[in-house]
């Protein structure tokens, strides 16, 4: 039986990637939600115009209450909070909200603190002992917490977008890394190599 996170206000319902609930994304969506590569790579090999990275809010903050479930925080534990664009161009093709609790910035991921316009993505899948825990994707719709700031460039938003977040370990610390893919990046095809099984 897939494994589905109890819905809370403002959150979207997070279900395990490889769930029968995962057959409701559309094909080209589910390309990039599955694709178990760097996303700042794939993002790369996609962009003609100039991959960049453009931080828009880093600082302290409560995790959501399905975040703090998945990070098995205690009740008063922070986070450091960055959430980003990834760019082709001047265009973002993707929203990523990564959470790092205070706990786990010690040691050879305290960098991870003072990354500014650096993709995370790189230095994630250039250390060997990374590991990807869990997989979890999203339906995010307009009330929903993470939307908002995803499409505030829009002039035409759209009424859902998807998402996936993912706990990695990173010397043995837990991060949580959430990506929303734009309606930019999503009408591209995924880039051949990447593993697509439903």
């Amino acid at each position: 039986m897939p494994r589905i996170l109890r819905r809370y206000v403002n959150e979207p319902l997070w279900v395990d990637l490889h769930s029968r609930h995962a057959s409701a994304v559309p094909e080209k969506a589910y390309a990039w939600l599955r694709d178990p590569a760097s996303l700042t790579r794939r993002v790369t090999q996609v962009c003609s115009a100039g991959f960049r990275v453009q931080v828009k809010y880093q600082g302290w903050s409560a995790a959501l209450p399905s975040e703090t479930r998945l990070l098995r925080l205690g009740l008063r534990e922070a986070c450091l909070v960055r959430e980003v664009e990834l760019l082709c161009g001047d265009e973002p093709q993707v929203f990523a909200r990564t959470l790092m609790p205070v706990s786990s910035l010690r040691g050879p991921a305290r960098q991870l603190s003072r990354l500014r316009n650096k993709p995370l993505g790189k230095v994630l899948f250039a250390n060997p002992h990374t590991r990807r825990k869990e997989v979890q994707i999203a339906r995010i719709q307009p009330q929903h917490r993470l939307y908002r700031p995803a499409v505030s460039h829009l002039r035409q938003q759209p009424p859902e977008l998807w998402g996936r977040r993912t706990l990695f370990l990173y010397a043995g610390n837990p991060i949580l890394v959430n990506e929303i893919f734009l309606p930019s990046l999503v009408e591209r095809d995924c880039p051949a190599g990447a593993v697509f099984v439903r």
